[in-house]
């Protein structure tokens, strides 16, 4: 997901996103638990994902940008 797309939701539509990224994350590990996963890259593109979103969060929170 691309930091531009990401500016341009609202703060709802974040929050729901960092909801959406973390069930997905939370579907991604148990897959790995069992051996499901065949790739684990997927997980590290989902945290940066949710970092991207909370950093979006805290920008907006501290009016920067």
């Amino acid at each position: 997901m691309k930091i531009k797309d990401i500016r341009a939701l609202s703060v709802n539509e974040l929050n729901d996103k960092v909801y959406a990224l973390k069930e997905e994350l939370f579907h991604l590990r148990r897959k790995q638990a069992v051996g499901q996963l065949e790739n684990g890259s997927q997980i590290t593109r989902v945290r940066k994902d949710i970092a991207r979103v909370y950093t979006v969060l805290r920008e907006r929170e501290l009016g920067i940008k």
